[in-house]
């Protein structure tokens, strides 16, 4: 296990995992959110290519539709 910081707060990941791992495990869907890490935006056609480090620091915006 390795800890990364996850939209402000320490949170704790298996080693070797990627961004789409990580979506799955908090249910989000890779269509609807926006992440950046270390501060850079990461296209969303390499969140599976994305391996998250030790120390990564992780935003993540998830959408969501309304209005009339």
């Amino acid at each position: 296990m390795i800890e990364i910081t996850l939209n402000g707060d320490p949170h704790q990941i298996s080693e070797g995992q990627n961004l789409v791992k990580l979506l799955q495990e908090l249910n989000l869907d890779p269509t609807k959110v926006a992440i950046e890490r270390n501060l850079e935006i990461v296209p969303k056609t390499t969140y599976q290519d994305v391996t998250l480090l030790k120390g990564d620091k992780l935003e993540i915006v998830h959408f969501i539709g309304g209005g009339k």
